[in-house]
This record gives C-alpha cells, structure tokens and sequence, in this order.
C-alpha cells in the first residue's frame, strides 16, 4: 500500500510539473532566420494549439498559422508558432499575432551578421508530434550571452508554494483536531 501511494503522488507531482513547465514563460536566446505562414491540418496534436481565431466561433479542422524560424544561441534549430491566446488558457491574452510577426520579420539576421533576440514563449517543442512552442514576445538584446532571469516564473511559483503549504498545514491540523478525535470516539467500544 506505500509503494501505491508514494507511486500515487508520484505521478500527481510529475503531471503538476509538465502542466507547469508547459505553461509558464520561457525565454530562449536565438537569430531569427525566417518568418512564413502556413496552413496547418489539426489532428491528435490539436491540443498543443491555440484555438480559433480570436471572435471566430468556428472550429476549423484546418487554418493558417505563422511561424517563426530561428537558430538557438547553443546553434540547435527552433521553430515557434505565433499565434493568439485570446482569452483562453493560457491567460496570456495575446491579440497581436500581426504585429508580432511583423517584429520577428523585422529582426531576422544571417550568420554572418547576428542580430540576437529573446523570444519569451510557452510550450514544448515535439517534431515527433508536430508540436511549436507559441511565442509571446520577441525583443532585440545585446548578445548572445545575455543573462534573463524569469522573475514572473520565480514569483509565481513561490506564491503557488506558499498557498500549498497553507493549505496543507491547515488541512493537517484540522484532521488533527476535528476528524482523528471524532473517529477515536467512534472505534472506543470496537476493540
């Protein structure tokens, strides 16, 4: 029965942490080589989208989405869908879809003549599942070697620990001192 319930809360805490890792901001260092628009079949991956456009109430089974093209400062290849969050999950309520893409458009660069960007997105990558991250904001930095600390990740977490922990401390005590002492009663006259 531990090794159910140690295997129980395991995978609570591991399905906790991908949700959040998934959703969170990230921000990578990279060289935007290339911005398109494509249009995109949705299948099992559906979930990994953004729904319709914004004010569209259609589910479309197919639509355009625009990607942006980069090379990671480490030099490995990312691709990151742009597309808008509406006022659905998750909260970022981003409506600029077009003028982010006409941002990153701006900002590509060569090899040759880096022009290094931060891209603050959310989600994973899976080329398996054809699955992009979907970029937030795209900002022009100074270098390659650019230090972002994710502040909003820092604090956010640290509120979501702390409201955990409370709940816990005051679920423990109300057992404590509500339940467990009820239930003593009760199983008194069994033994």
């Amino acid at each position: 029965m531990y090794y159910f319930k140690l295997g129980f809360w395991a995978v609570v805490w591991i399905l906790i942490a991908a949700f959040l890792h998934y959703t969170l901001p990230q921000t990578d260092i990279a060289r935007i080589t290339d911005t398109y628009e494509k249009r995109m079949d949705f299948g099992d991956n559906a979930l990994f989208w953004a729904g319709a456009d914004t004010g569209n109430n259609a589910t479309l089974q197919n639509r355009d989405v625009q990607f942006i093209q980069s090379i990671l400062a480490k030099g490995g290849p990312m691709v990151y869908r742009n597309e808008d969050t509406g006022w659905g999950w998750p909260p970022y309520f981003k409506f600029d879809t077009a003028n982010l893409q006409a941002e990153a458009n701006d900002l590509r660069s060569t090899a040759d003549s880096p022009n290094w960007v931060a891209i603050k997105h959310y989600g994973w990558r899976n080329e398996f599942f054809t699955i992009f991250p979907n970029a937030i904001s795209v900002r022009s930095i100074e270098g390659p070697d650019v230090t972002i600390i994710p502040w909003f990740n820092i604090i956010f977490l640290t509120l979501l620990f702390a409201a955990f922990w409370a709940i816990r401390v005051r679920w423990r005590r109300f057992r404590r001192r509500r339940i467990d002492p009820t239930l003593d009663e009760w199983t008194d006259g069994w033994g």
